[in-house]
């Protein structure tokens, strides 16, 4: 993949100058070749990034049968941490029902960090769009097996059972990786605007949710207590639309401080008239676009099993 990725950054280069000194008919027959092979080359590095990202959950610790994993079973659990208590150790997919669902819906289910995380988006090569209306994001969008977005109604159904703690695991394309986390992590219902309250953070990407990172910027930058906006539903306390302006459906203040919804750029550093991309400006600032996030759910006062409990079953996911 890396002998792809300097293929594409020399061609790139060259059609850049191509357009900057040429001005012939035969240059510009010439420029609209590199371009269309520069879009090939695009298009086989997002399929490679996408192929290295399902190997990695594949060989992720739990996950001792290396295969994709379907699962057909009982509707009887409500989230993956009671997936995990009770057996249930392989990272994978399942299908859960938390209370107040109507109808049980497909989860992937990540077994490390000590196991019973709920994943509820994934952002890794840019595959999905996240530019989405309001009935998008209420029903959910994408592939739970690449980039997705769980639905709003579903991150209530699971917020609304007990606290859960929100954890959001952050990579940049130099391979840095941190995280965030909060405990108390909420989502109301439809009616309340899927208003989203959290309560103490920690982790190593900086506490961007809160607004807390420097005096007096909360008032705009905190993302406490509100509202979800999309383009065409805006809750936000700015004069415009930040949904809009940003490119992407999220808790807008007046605009933000955090947005992992946003534009996906190949590049990580990007340049456009609104800091539009995957950001948590904390760690790498506004004109940043994060590579991966993902974002996991598990109830905050979940306890693992010892390993050493001669009671403990371990399972792989049921067929």
């Amino acid at each position: 993949m890396g002998s792809l990725l300097l293929l594409l950054t020399g061609l790139m280069v060259i059609t850049a100058c191509f357009q900057s000194f040429c001005a012939s008919d035969n240059c510009h027959e010439e420029i609209t070749r590199l371009q269309e092979q520069e879009h090939r080359l695009k298009d086989q590095l997002q399929k490679q990034e996408l192929l290295l990202h399902r190997l990695r959950l594949l060989n992720q610790p739990g996950n001792k049968n290396g295969a994709r994993v379907e699962q057909s079973q009982d509707n009887q659990y409500t989230d993956c941490a009671q997936l995990f208590s009770s057996g249930f150790k392989s990272s994978g997919f399942y299908r859960i029902r938390p209370h107040g669902s109507s109808s049980p819906f497909r989860v992937y289910c990540d077994m490390s960090e000590e196991g019973g995380w709920t994943v509820i988006q994934r952002r890794i090569n840019g595959a999905e769009t996240f530019y989405r209306s309001w009935a998008e994001y209420k029903a959910g969008f994408g592939d739970t097996n690449a980039e997705f977005w769980l639905g709003n109604d579903n991150l209530h159904y699971i917020t609304a059972q007990g606290n859960y703690s929100l954890r959001i695991d952050m990579e940049d394309f130099d391979g840095n990786q941190r995280y965030a986390e909060y405990k108390n992590f909420k989502v109301a219902d439809e009616k309340d605007h899927y208003r989203l309250t959290f309560g103490a953070y920690v982790g190593t990407a900086g506490d961007a949710l809160s607004g807390r990172f420097q005096l007096g910027v909360s008032e705009w930058a905190s993302h406490q207590g509100m509202k979800f906006s999309t383009y065409d539903l805006d809750n936000d306390n700015y004069k415009g639309n930040c949904a809009q302006e940003d490119k992407g459906g999220w808790w807008f203040n007046k605009c933000h401080s955090a947005h992992l919804n946003g534009m996906y750029y190949p590049n990580g550093h990007y340049s456009a008239l609104t800091d539009n991309g995957v950001v948590w400006y904390t760690w790498r600032g506004w004109w940043y676009s994060l590579k991966t996030s993902i974002m996991k759910l598990r109830p905050t006062d979940f306890k693992m099993d010892p390993i050493d409990d001669p009671n403990a079953v371990n399972h792989s996911p049921p067929s």
